[in-house]
């Protein structure tokens, strides 16, 4: 393979494009998963099931059908356009938004079972040391649910980068501004550039396994310290 008729500027742009939208992501879904695993992960009755079961629903939904109502959604006619003063839907803000809906389970369920296993014994015991809530989730549950937040950070980093489906509806294929690195390997292989589609799946190949590696490492690192402790 010849990787110098490789190089193509297009590439560069969109990786970066890919990483930037991947890191907003991943910040956001982080400040906004981890409250709200922590509200789920409390005992609760049917309202925490219903709540739950949304926020899982892109595990199972085809990101086409999700996608569709994303775009209904941020459309030029809908209710959030008419608030926001401006559509969303082809704008690197909408494929923010439509990334975080869509890798949102991949954070809130790992952190939740995080916080589910701690179980209520160490927030009892704060509390009975007199300190706030806040406190209390601040310096004893967050620390004990790192390793969820951990794996969840890297499993929403990770399902950005890659995902299709959502990113083409909401966002389409507009160089600079929403063609992410999957949409490229599409438009690579509709116009027959193999070697250019080859190289950009091989880097999402390794970037995946590097990814999946860093994840367990870090779970395991997370845990024998975590096992450690008196």
């Amino acid at each position: 393979m010849d990787w110098a008729s490789l190089y193509d500027p297009a590439m560069l742009q969109t990786l970066a494009l890919t990483l930037k939208l991947a890191g907003v992501t991943t910040v956001v879904l982080l400040i906004i998963g981890t409250p709200l695993a922590w509200w789920l992960a409390q005992p609760g009755g049917l309202s925490k099931d219903v709540v739950g079961t949304v926020v899982s629903l892109p595990i199972v939904l085809p990101p086409t059908v999700l996608g569709f109502y994303l775009l209904i959604a941020m459309g030029p006619n809908s209710p959030l356009t008419a608030l926001l003063g401006q559509k969303l839907s082809f704008t690197f803000a909408g494929l923010v938004v439509g990334s975080v809906v869509y890798s949102l389970p991949f954070v809130v369920n790992p952190i939740r079972n995080s916080f589910t296993a701690m179980g209520p014994r160490p927030m009892e015991v704060a509390a009975t040391l007199r300190a706030s809530p806040w406190d209390a989730f601040r310096t004893v549950a967050l620390p004990l649910a790192l390793p969820g937040i951990s794996t969840g950070a890297i499993l929403g980093f990770a399902h950005t980068v890659g995902e299709f489906g959502v990113v083409l509806m909401i966002g389409g294929a507009i160089p600079g501004r929403t063609k992410v690195l999957s949409v490229t390997i599409f438009d690579y292989v509709e116009t027959l550039e193999w070697n250019k589609a080859h190289l950009l799946a091989g880097l999402m190949l390794v970037l995946s396994f590097a990814v999946i590696l860093a994840m367990m490492l870090i779970e395991r690192r997370l845990g024998a310290r975590g096992g450690a402790r008196p």
